[in-house]
């Protein structure tokens, strides 16, 4: 009953825009039976041999994932690292957060012509975008968890004379998780928004690059199919994540509930 109270919304909608749409002549919104046969045509339509996916799924959705993955995979090194040293230590954030505050304020597609003229059109310049705009929630989560710790955790590994190295990875750094993990979710979705930004930048690959093409050749089944696909990796991508971090914070939920 649960399942149905979660899709119910969902599918209400589509079933509207379908009838909608279906009974209309809608030039720029098509009937959801369209746009999800045009995804499958484009991407999933090839042989058993080959997993069912077309060589396009191949140009089109790979290279974006893994660029978005790639660029969150340093935001999470950089900004926990960050974010651990400014919250452990008070003296190190008064030298980080006046430039943090200052970077995370900018607008993102304002840096790309920056990035642009440092980098080039190259992978690198994409990845180090997505890694730009990912690290803010991470580096301010990780820091807010530091400092959040509970001061009984570390009088305790004072008073049994805890090596700090194992206190911070076996108390500070696990009771900081939650908060981590928070903001790692938040930039998984802003690693998606920036991947198709940086893909729209003298790219030749991509579902940026797809999307943006499709647009300008009024394509208006696969400017839609697009961003169905996007839509579905998203969501794929936040139940993926849920799930581990169930698996990992398990023991978070089990000590909240005692509580």
């Amino acid at each position: 009953m649960m399942w149905l109270l979660r899709v119910g919304p969902a599918v209400s909608l589509v079933a509207l825009w379908q009838l909608v749409t279906v009974t209309g002549d809608w030039v720029f919104f098509p009937p959801p039976s369209k746009i999800l046969v045009r995804l499958y045509e484009n991407w999933f339509s090839g042989p058993v041999s080959a997993g069912f996916v077309t060589p396009q799924f191949w140009t089109d959705v790979v290279p974006s994932v893994g660029r978005a993955l790639a660029g969150l995979t340093v935001a999470i090194i950089i900004g926990v690292a960050l974010g651990v040293v400014a919250g452990q230590w008070r003296s190190a954030a008064a030298y980080i957060d006046p430039p943090v505050n200052f970077m995370r304020s900018l607008p993102k597609p304002a840096i790309v012509p920056i990035f642009l003229l440092v980098l080039g059109a190259t992978d690198g310049m994409r990845i180090g975008l997505i890694a730009f705009g990912c690290i803010w929630p991470i580096l301010l989560n990780t820091m807010q968890g530091v400092r959040s710790v509970d001061p009984a955790y570390r009088e305790t590994t004072t008073a049994f004379h805890i090596p700090t190295a194992v206190a911070f990875f076996r108390v500070i750094l696990p009771a900081a998780s939650p908060k981590i993990a928070a903001g790692v979710r938040v930039s998984l979705s802003l690693a998606l928004i920036l991947m198709v930004l940086s893909e729209w930048m003298l790219a030749r690959d991509g579902l940026g690059y797809f999307l943006i093409s499709a647009q300008r050749k009024f394509h208006v089944l696969d400017l839609w199919s697009s961003i169905v696909l996007l839509g579905l990796i998203g969501y794929g991508l936040n139940v993926a994540f849920l799930a581990v971090e169930h698996r990992l914070l398990g023991w978070h939920r089990a000590t909240t509930l005692q509580g």
